[in-house]
């Protein structure tokens, strides 16, 4: 069956309107601001860049699934009960007594920033490829969103991502792509082209500007705006400073739009580029204008930045991200966003 065919067999409610698809791993991390080789104590919880995404969207009111792969081991049960709680649908995980579920240790910042240390090579989703997608609902779904990381883990799991992003117009799917760069999976001469041949194919790409300087020698958002002429949304993170998005008009021309970051105290800034991700894309689907849709990706990213937690659940809820939007509020932010300014 395929892709197409088994979208078309699913009721409009068993569809989620978001698909995000990737690697999440178990992830240790000490009970104190210790380093890893004294720390006496740990936690075991779960990260995973896609899979933050979608419970950041699942948050904020969206119909949304993540589809991978995790073993049948302990680790791997414990990211699907945590994934469920968190709202997001996990019929489309598959699981393999064969392969493990990959793991992660993160060391907090003692000084010389945090570290983390991956175990993920021979895991059960670094074996995907295109046969696991068949059974995905892609062909339904209004987006679909993936990283960098992903065709970086396995030859395989790069014929996926690519397969998908070569498919998507035809299933009728949106396809947002997160650069994440990881210089530990594969050396720059590798993934610049790479990444960049893939994110020519999206319709929203999203980079840090220090990543698409480390890859292709970008020094300002123009630069990469240059690289990647054709994608409809480009925005181009820089860091502390702000964000810019180029969206592309039907004239060829480029209607370009900045806002400044939020000035945050900073506790680690692990999973607040996903949580930046997530608020954008939200506020893409519910057809904010440019200035909000950046800010909603600020504020989430902000609210991330105070936690250790990969994924830090509380900022609020708005509206379903399945009704129309809502007449006068334009303003981008919500109540929750607002406290949280004036804390600051």
């Amino acid at each position: 069956m395929t892709a197409s065919q088994t979208a078309a067999s699913q009721t409009a409610s068993d569809q989620p309107a978001v698909v995000c698809f990737g690697e999440t791993m178990g992830m240790f991390t000490p009970t104190s601001s210790a380093p890893l080789n004294t720390a006496a104590g740990f936690t075991l919880g779960t990260g995973g860049a896609e899979s933050n995404v979608a419970m950041h969207l699942a948050e904020l009111g969206h119909q949304v699934a993540w589809a991978s792969a995790v073993g049948t081991d302990p680790v791997g049960t414990k990211i699907i009960d945590a994934l469920a709680a968190a709202g997001v649908d996990t019929r489309w995980v598959g699981r393999t007594a064969d392969l493990p579920t990959g793991l992660y240790l993160k060391e907090p910042d003692t000084g010389s920033g945090a570290h983390v240390f991956y175990y993920r090579q021979g895991s059960a989703a670094s074996a995907l490829k295109i046969a696991d997608a068949v059974g995905w609902p892609l062909a339904g779904a209004r987006w679909i969103h993936t990283t960098g990381i992903t065709p970086a883990l396995s030859a395989s799991c790069a014929e996926l991502v690519e397969h998908v992003l070569d498919h998507a117009h035809e299933w009728g799917a949106s396809v947002s792509f997160d650069i994440n760069f990881r210089p530990g999976l594969w050396p720059v001469s590798e993934a610049a082209p790479r990444l960049l041949a893939l994110a020519a194919k999206a319709t929203v790409v999203l980079v840090g500007l220090d990543e698409a300087e480390t890859l292709w020698g970008s020094v300002t958002s123009a630069d990469v705006r240059a690289l990647l002429p054709n994608v409809q949304y480009l925005v181009v993170k820089d860091g502390s400073i702000d964000a810019t998005e180029f969206s592309l008009n039907s004239d060829g021309t480029d209607t370009i739009t900045v806002v400044p970051a939020r000035k945050v105290d900073v506790v680690e800034p692990v999973g607040a580029g996903d949580a930046f991700a997530a608020g954008y894309l939200s506020s893409l689907i519910t057809a904010e204008t440019s200035a909000d849709r950046l800010a909603r990706g600020h504020s989430r990213a902000a609210w991330a930045l105070g936690s250790r937690q990969d994924f830090r659940p509380g900022l609020g809820q708005r509206m379903s991200a399945d009704e129309p939007h809502a007449a006068g509020d334009t303003s981008g932010t919500s109540d929750n966003d607002r406290e949280l300014e004036l804390r600051r």
